[in-house]
This record gives C-alpha cells, structure tokens and sequence, in this order.
C-alpha cells in the first residue's frame, strides 16, 4: 500500500531525471514518458480499487508517526481525482507527441518531457498530500512547471500572459504560506488530520478569518469571482497541448484544495452563506463573459470560470448529496474541459486561429472535427445523455432538498447558467462550424491532408477522439461515479475515519 501511494508522485519525478537525460533522442524520450505515465494510471486505478469502499490509505515517509513527518493520504476522492487527472496527462501528452509528427507546430523543446512531468508529479502530491507544507510544496511544484510551461513558443501575447499568471500565483502563494504559518502558531502542527483536532478548541472568530483566507487562497487559483480576471488572459493564449492541461487540472487542483480544506479543517455551516454568494456570482459572470467573445478559446475560458460556480454551490451546500454533486461534476468538468480545448487546437491547426470572426464551416471541412466539438459542448450544456447532465442533476436536486431562498437563487442561477451556455455553444456551433468554408480554410485543408503533417493530423485527431471517448464512458459510469461520489461525501463530512487512519487510532 505504501508504495501504492508515493508512485503517482515518485516515479513521475524519477521519469523527470530519466527523460532529461535522453533528451538527444527524441523517441526515447518521448516512450519514456509514456510509460511513466501509463503506470500512474494503472496505479491510480489500484489505489482507487482499494478505497472506493471507504478505506483510507496512509504512509509516513521515514516511519516518522504522524503527526510528524511527511504524511501521505488516499481516500476515495483523492484516489478518484489521481486516477482521472493521469488518465487526462497521458492523453494530452499523446496528442503533444502527435503536434510534432509532421510539424504540426513548433518542435517541444528538449525540456518540455521533464517539466510535464514534474508538473504531474506536483498535480498527484497535490491531491495526496495529508498535511499542508506539502500540500503547499505540491502547488509549488506544479506551478513552477506550469510557469516554464506557458511561456513555450513565446510570443508577445504569451509572454504578457505568463507575467500576469505568474504575479497571481505567486501573490496566492504567498498568502497560502502565511496561511500556514498562522495555523502552525495556532496548533503547533501542519497534519491535516491532527489540526482537525486542535482547531476546534480555537476561539471562533480566528477560525473564521482562518477560513476565509484559505477560501481566497484557494479562490484565487481556482479562478473564484471576483478573483477570475487572469484567467482568460492567460489559458487561451497558451499552445494547446498546456492550456488543455491548465484548463482541465489547474483549478480543479485549488477546488480540491477548498474542499479539503472547507470539510476537514474549518467544517462549520456559517461560511456556506459566503460560498454559495461567491458560486451564484462566479456561474453568472463568467458565463456572460463568455457570451460577448468572439474566439473560441476565449469563450471556453470563460465557461471554465463559470462553471466552477457549481463545484462550490454544491460545496456550500454542505450536504452529502450536495457534496457527491461536487465530486460527479469535478469528474465531469475535467474531462470536457480538455475535450474542447483539444479540439480548439484541432482548429487552429486547420485554420491558423480559433477567430469566429474568420471560421466558417468547420462541418465541412472536418466532420469528425465537429463531432467532437459537439459532444464535450453538449455535456458543458449540460444536455442529456452527458455527464453534465447527471453532474448538475444530481446538484439541483441536492440543492432543492437542502432548501432555503439562497439555496434556490444558487439553483436558478445554475440552470440560467446551463441556458446561457448552451447559447454560447450555439453561437460557436453557428458561426464556426455552418456554412460554406472560406477559400483559405479550403486550401489549408488540403495542404494539411496532402503534406507531411497527415501522419500528425490524423494522431492529434484521434488523441482528441480518445478524450472525447473518456467523457462518453464518465456518463456511462455514473452509476459507479455516484457510488464512490457518496462514499467520498459522507467521508469529508465526517472525517473521523481520516483523521484515524492518519493517526493510526484505527485501521489504516
């Protein structure tokens, strides 16, 4: 079990060394990755397995007891969360390789292995980690990636991009770390399970503030209005093959991070009038945001910032159905997200550009294109059959057993945001995807099926086929997805199993 647990963070990090070192051969490289990744996936898929049904797995590096030492966790959302998050790397890191079948775009740099996969092991050691230095250090590592990341094949746009994100995140990390250091002068301890003991004795209104300024902490990564203005700034500029990553895992790593931290540390009811505010305003500006854009990466960013909204009005809930609905949708959201910023790229590998001012007739050019389009657009809608549909199903209805007029302004909100979505994919749907292809779209085509790059074409193609495939099973799976959604649930509101298993006054 131990080893079940420092896998999806070690090994990426030993795949790191191993890969820098071949970076004068590029298809050794390039395997090694993919092995590396494939076995966090099969692993994730073990740890999964055993604690889908409630147990919670720890380890404690150098035998040290907790609450001392480094301390790492599993339960079923951790466990669930590790396995999607890999499955969603290795994917998009099979789509990279295909970018550069051909020169379907820039060559990755030699470095590029590496850092996608310090940037793994930081997402993996992110949901594991059991107390929160490393929960911190786990940011740090896949936020320094991220940063090396976004600045690939600079231009003018991305280079003012990566400033903003890297001033915002470092401004969040610096109050995380203050964060920290408040809780260990309150407690005497950084362990999660242990400062779930502890911080009960505090006085209430500290831990109030303690609260909140993790919520913003947390807020600012995830993209929370009003704290959402780099966001769209910053993903779409970025090449495909990363802003499909940041899109799909950067911010569900932060909403992680509010969960965990809202359930086991500061679990209280007073704060969920302040997180359900806070959703209703995040679904209702970002999706207007999204309605007044005219490029398509700009407009899912925005339905990114937007739909995050959910994740936290289920949280605010405060309920196990409300918080299974988190668990459904965070599932939900990570796949499609990736989905369609793949297929974004798909686009301006035909056209040059994802401008709706300058696409027409995408149909025409590539019907299996605009397939998969539609299908992750339809579950962002949150149309039936898709896992969209079951994610915001299952949060209306726990928000309408929950009760109360905030509640039902936070269910109203939601479903105008569902209707307002689906006219913001109508409008791409329109104006990108009917009517006659302009000449340079045509020509463009055609170079692209006759060239070289065909090879890369038809491998990048079928990457965002498997993606789109991945979101078709999550809604096909959602009868098991709801059942560890539950487990997962009833464990963060009652966190006494956590806090045993960690320090071992029980069964690990």
């Amino acid at each position: 079990m131990n080893l079940l647990l420092v896998i999806p963070f070690l090994v990426p990090l030993v795949g790191a060394a191993v890969t820098l070192l071949l970076r004068r051969t590029p298809r050794a490289q390039q395997a090694a990755s993919v092995l590396v990744l494939a076995a966090v996936v099969v692993d994730a898929a073990l740890l999964l397995a055993k604690t889908a049904g409630g147990t919670v797995a720890t380890s404690q590096a150098g035998a040290w007891e907790a609450p001392l030492g480094i301390t790492i966790v599993a339960d079923a959302l951790s466990a669930l969360l590790v396995l999607v998050s890999s499955v969603v790397l290795l994917v998009v890191l099979l789509y990279a390789i295909g970018q550069d079948i051909g020169g379907l775009s820039r060559a990755m740099p030699q470095v590029f292995h590496p850092i996608y996969l310090v940037l793994t092991a930081g997402v993996c050691l992110s949901f594991l980690a059991g107390d929160l230095f490393n929960l911190f250090v786990g940011f740090e590592v896949m936020l320094t990636a991220s940063y090396a990341l976004i600045t690939q094949a600079p231009t003018r746009a991305r280079v003012r991009a990566s400033m903003i994100y890297t001033v915002v995140s470092l401004t969040s990390s610096i109050l995380f770390l203050t964060g920290v250091a408040l809780v260990y002068g309150l407690t005497g301890t950084v362990n999660m399970a242990d400062i779930a003991e502890k911080l009960g004795a505090a006085p209430e209104e500290l831990r109030m503030v303690l609260a909140l300024l993790f919520l913003v902490v947390f807020g600012i990564k995830s993209a929370l209005v009003p704290m959402h203005f780099w966001l769209p700034d910053s993903y779409p500029v970025a090449i495909t093959r990363i802003s499909a990553i940041f899109a799909a895992l950067l911010t569900k790593v932060a909403v992680y991070a509010i969960i965990r931290s809202q359930t086991l540390l500061f679990g209280r009811d007073d704060i969920s009038a302040v997180l359900l505010w806070m959703a209703i305003a995040t679904m209702i500006v970002g999706i207007l945001g999204a309605l007044v854009q005219d490029d398509i990466n700009r407009v899912v960013a925005f339905t990114l910032v937007s739909h995050i909204g959910y994740m936290i009005f289920g949280l605010g809930l405060n309920t196990v159905a409300g918080i299974a609905g988190v668990v459904i949708y965070l599932v939900h959201h990570i796949v499609v997200q990736a989905s369609l910023f793949l297929v974004n790229g798909l686009i301006r590998q035909y056209v040059g550009h994802t401008s709706l001012r300058a696409v027409r007739g995408l149909t025409t050019v590539s019907p299996a294109l605009a397939l998969f389009f539609l299908l992750p657009a339809m579950s962002l809608a949150g149309l039936p059959p898709m896992s969209g549909f079951v994610a915001k199903v299952a949060l209306f209805k726990a928000g309408i057993e929950a009760g109360g007029w905030l509640v039902y302004l936070g269910v109203v909100a939601g479903v105008l945001t569902s209707l307002l979505t689906l006219m913001a994919i109508f409008r791409i749907w329109v104006r990108g995807f009917w009517g006659t292809p302009m000449p340079d779209m045509v020509e463009a085509r055609a170079q692209l099926r006759s060239g070289s790059s065909r090879a890369g074409l038809r491998f990048t193609t079928a990457m965002t086929g498997v993606m789109v495939g991945v979101g078709i099973t999550v809604a096909v799976m959602a009868g098991p997805l709801t059942d560890i959604a539950f487990t997962a649930a009833r464990e963060l509101l009652d966190p006494s199993a956590y806090i045993d298993a960690v320090l071992q006054k029980g069964p690990s």
